[in-house]
């Protein structure tokens, strides 16, 4: 039997790009906020609703977009999302008042899930055995794309103004529209269920799946460590002993990009059949990075030290997560998608929430103990998970098969269940 087919290098790539460039339109406003409240005549209090519109539009894309992957023909649906963002972005570049940079804003965060529609394209378009692996990149070019946003953004608008950040992201969608069309392989939809069905049917994916639960959980317990402590930093570093600029603040960012390296280790463990033992070294490393920022509160390296260990363990048991449920059903990975990133959107809001609460209560301390916390309840579950029998899934659910097997090769059997 011949050896499957691997995924050209050089789409994995671009993937990688489109994801990263997708994903960082929704940040580009944050350090921007100041000067667009003074060029548009408003409050920078009011000015601050652009990135609640982009997280509102981005969270309505999850829900009604992303679950498109599974029921249209996705090089399609990636190129005119696409192509729309370009349009919302250039309304931005354009804006000639508030609400319609916040409409603008608004759409671009509906469209810039098409990240979450190319991870699971890219996962059907791989070889079982190096899934793991072509995901992990992907994520980390998402992950470099957040964490190289906010620079960009000031660094482009500090010579070409606000209006020129927005314009050029509208040329990088077009671009890579174009490039993705060429790039990408025309595969059949993999189901034929009703869209108003798809969108129930993400509920009932939910219910059938506890790996898809028990990888939810994880995936909301990281979200939430990783908002509290990137949220509250803010706080710390901005006070005393530090009092940092913002500039120098920004600066911190680049301890995650130890997180982009993990993604990719992430994935390389998966594929060889230790999903179960990297969740739990990913979780210790959450844990040692937690107690290493509680000591950053006096030290400035056990601080950043904390923030490389910490980021690498969230990240790590992200792909981690992902790479779990991509096996569960082929033909279901796009709204797989959309139960997981709905429940980490929805943490990531609570992290954020519990930052500043704490910080007024019990200051650092009391955020690095609810980190730790975090840490300790998703080694618990990993421990109980062990224990626990193999859930037994519904024979109608085990008879059920794709529809289309991706890229032309037969539908793998299930990955064993000591990924899950």
């Amino acid at each position: 039997m011949p050896p499957p087919r691997r995924l050209d290098r050089r789409l994995v790539l671009l993937l990688a790009l489109a994801s990263g460039a997708a994903v960082a339109n929704l940040y580009f406003a944050q350090p921007l906020l100041d000067t667009i409240a003074d060029a548009l005549g408003t409050s920078t209090g009011l000015a601050g609703l652009v990135v609640t519109a982009s997280q509102i539009g981005y969270a309505a894309g999850l829900l009604l977009l992303v679950p498109l992957g599974d029921l249209v023909e996705r090089r399609s649906l990636v190129v005119r999302m696409l192509l729309v963002c370009a349009a919302a972005l250039a309304l931005c570049a354009a804006a000639p008042a508030f609400g319609v940079l916040a409409l603008g804003i608004a759409v671009v965060g509906v469209t810039s899930v098409v990240a979450q529609v190319l991870v699971p394209f890219a996962g059907d378009l791989a070889a079982d055995d190096e899934r793991g692996t072509v995901v992990g990149t992907i994520m980390s070019g998402l992950l470099i794309g957040i964490l190289a946003a906010r620079t960009l953004s000031g660094f482009v608008a500090e010579l070409a103004g606000w209006r020129a950040v927005y314009a050029l992201a509208a040329a990088v969608m077009v671009a890579l529209a174009l490039a993705l069309r060429r790039a990408l392989p025309v595969i059949a939809a993999r189901t034929t269920t009703p869209y108003r069905a798809l969108l129930r049917s993400i509920g009932t994916l939910v219910r059938e799946e506890p790996v898809l639960r028990r990888r939810m959980a994880y995936g909301m317990l990281g979200m939430t460590s990783f908002t509290l402590v990137w949220t509250a930093l803010t706080f710390l570093l901005s006070d005393r002993p530090y009092d940092y600029s913002e500039g120098t603040i920004g600066l911190f960012g680049l301890a995650g990009l130890v997180g982009a390296l993990a993604a990719q280790g992430a994935g390389r463990l998966w594929d060889r059949g230790l999903g179960r033992a990297a969740t739990a070294s990913f979780w210790a490393l959450v844990l040692v990075g937690w107690i290493l920022c509680d000591l950053g509160a006096g030290s400035l390296a056990a601080l950043i030290a904390g923030l490389v260990v910490l980021d690498a363990g969230v990240q790590g048991q992200h792909i981690t997560n992902q790479s779990t449920i991509y096996a569960l059903r082929p033909e279901a990975r796009s709204r797989l998608t959309t139960a997981y990133m709905t429940g980490n959107f929805c943490a990531a809001a609570i992290g954020s929430a519990l930052a500043s609460a704490l910080w007024g209560v019990g200051g650092w301390d009391a955020i690095s103990a609810v980190g730790v916390a975090t840490a300790l309840i998703a080694l618990a579950l990993w421990a109980w998970e062990r224990r626990a029998p193999a859930a037994v899934r519904p024979a109608a659910v085990e008879a059920r098969k794709p529809t289309a097997p991706a890229a032309g090769r037969p539908v793998a059997a299930r990955r064993p269940s000591r990924r899950g």
